[in-house]
């Protein structure tokens, strides 16, 4: 089965955004993540490593062990930061909150934050990634980054500029998918459009495994039949599933080998 490509802003987002999709397609296809930054900036969950927060390249390296944990959770064998593909370190941009649930940029944003980043610069590291690994599937988040965190925005930003440049490039273009927060995917698009559906039941464990190995961000993380509550650091109760929704953006999903559980839904 051909490749999926996730872009993803920082460690953690791949499991809470898309586990069941990574995890699915890992099954029987090729999955490869690209992460934005190293989440420098994140809060840290209990004491014990509580040290970490604000220590940014301490929590760094512990947020890149957790990381590498959870992909093997999800079965992910492919994995580099975008920074990696062009040189110049991009950190985690910080946020605030603007309004319930809702994201804004942070009042002191570091010189080397990803949203400080050329978006050309950025798109063309990935572009260039792109054209080499030629993935079926590219998935990030929507225009809003799901709930407004700059480093959302500015990876959906950057993914969308790299298809664009793939275009203008005489490549053919990859099926675009935007993540859709657990919130809206009872809720249809304003225009219609394909949607993608992925069930969380028969990847529940590996998914939940993989929360868990977030262990700064992510708590009481509990397996249902269909679904998996958590918390994050505000101990306000989430759940996932017992679907994960994907609106597409770009491509044609008929051209597309779903893998068993994925599915098209006009």
């Amino acid at each position: 089965m051909s490749l999926l490509l996730a872009v993803h802003a920082h460690p953690d987002d791949e499991s809470l955004w898309t586990g069941a999709l990574l995890a699915t397609w890992a099954r029987e296809g090729e999955v490869e993540l690209v992460t934005c930054t190293r989440g420098e900036r994140g809060e840290v969950i209990g004491t014990e490593l509580a040290h970490l927060e604000g220590d940014g390249p301490a929590l760094a390296a512990h947020r890149e062990g957790e990381l590498a944990r959870a992909l093997e959770a999800l079965g992910v064998r492919e994995h580099t930061f975008l920074d990696a593909l062009g040189g110049t370190r991009l950190e985690d941009s910080g946020m605030a909150w603007v309004a319930d649930g809702v994201a804004g940029p942070a009042p002191d944003v570091p010189p080397t934050a990803f949203v400080r980043a050329g978006l050309d610069d950025v798109a063309s590291w990935l572009a260039a990634h792109l054209a080499r690994r030629r993935p079926a599937v590219v998935v990030t988040y929507g225009p809003d980054g799901g709930y407004g965190h700059p480093d959302h925005v500015r990876a959906h930003e950057a993914t969308m500029r790299a298809v664009a440049l793939l275009e203008s490039a005489g490549y053919e273009v990859p099926l675009v998918l935007w993540s859709v927060p657990p919130e809206r995917a009872g809720t249809g698009r304003k225009d219609g459009g394909t949607r993608v559906e992925v069930g969380l039941a028969p990847v529940a464990e590996a998914v939940a495994e993989a929360m868990r190995a977030h262990a700064t961000q992510v708590k009481d993380v509990v397996v249902g039949e269909a679904t998996i509550d958590f918390s994050l650091s505000n101990d306000v109760p989430l759940r996932l599933g017992p679907v994960e929704v994907y609106e597409v953006a770009a491509g044609d999903p008929e051209r597309v080998a779903w893998p068993t559980g994925v599915r098209a839904v006009p």
